[in-house]
């Protein structure tokens, strides 16, 4: 199972949000690049970044942070925030980043997602939001009546290749990832699901590793990580099938 660190950008800053609440941010760093480094050095093999700012906007703004993450790292980048037309996806790309994410516009013009899948085969996210199983968007600010696994089966169809779910009341919580609705979501589709929001401790990567099978390949990690409260390079080890015991042979 890959384990995702995640960087939320918020004014060119590190920031963990409280249940998607822009007004409930906690800064964590002022240094992203620095921090990609660090989860990088940790063993980490692709790097999670949220343009906060974008996503409510609707435009990219942290541009610059992202462009720096980009050339710092040697892993994989992918964006989501504020990605909704084939401009602003190429335009992410020529920064350095590998998997753009498609979030809002996933919802609202479909077609967008379809084109995309298209002309970048193998590159393209949609990040499902979902307040109570239902889609939220515009950086979770509005609630839309949709079913979340409604959204990523028409997706799927259009072509994406991998879902990354995350349930809006447990983002940011530490309260343990929602494994059922994760779960549900997954075994409605053929392409892979990486989990996101709520994790509390190594648990929740063992809790996962147990669903692989349902289709969940992928569990990414921010808060826990800034806290303390998960080890990421542990956390990767546990990924990889290898417990405590097995550092010596690394």
């Amino acid at each position: 199972m890959d384990i995702i660190p995640a960087i939320d950008l918020k004014a060119g800053q590190c920031v963990r949000l409280y249940q998607g609440d822009m007004a409930q941010a906690t800064v964590y760093a002022d240094d992203p690049v620095g921090v990609a480094q660090r989860w990088q050095a940790a063993g980490a093999q692709r790097l999670h970044v949220v343009d906060l700012d974008g996503a409510v906007s609707g435009a990219g703004v942290n541009t610059d942070a992202i462009a720096r993450i980009c050339s710092a790292l040697d892993i994989p980048v992918q964006l989501g925030g504020g990605l909704r037309s084939l401009a602003a996806i190429e335009r992410v790309f020529s920064l350095g980043v590998q998997r753009a994410i498609l979030g809002t516009v996933a919802y609202r013009q479909p077609e967008v997602v379809a084109e995309a899948c298209g002309r970048f085969p193998g590159r393209i996210t949609v990040g499902i939001d979902a307040r109570d199983g239902k889609v939220a968007v515009q950086g979770w600010t509005q609630a839309t009546e949709m079913a979340a696994t409604a959204l990523a089966e028409q997706c799927q169809t259009m072509g994406a290749d991998e879902i990354v779910y995350t349930d809006i009341a447990r983002d940011g919580t530490g309260q343990g990832v929602n494994i059922e609705a994760t779960r549900t979501l997954a075994r409605a589709l053929e392409i892979p699901v990486i989990a996101s929001g709520g994790v509390a401790s190594l648990r929740d990567v063992e809790l996962l590793l147990a669903c692989e099978a349902d289709g969940i390949r992928g569990l990414i990690i921010g808060r826990a990580l800034y806290t303390g409260a998960v080890d990421l390079a542990e956390a990767i080890r546990l990924g990889q099938g290898l417990r405590e015991s097995d550092k010596e042979e690394l």
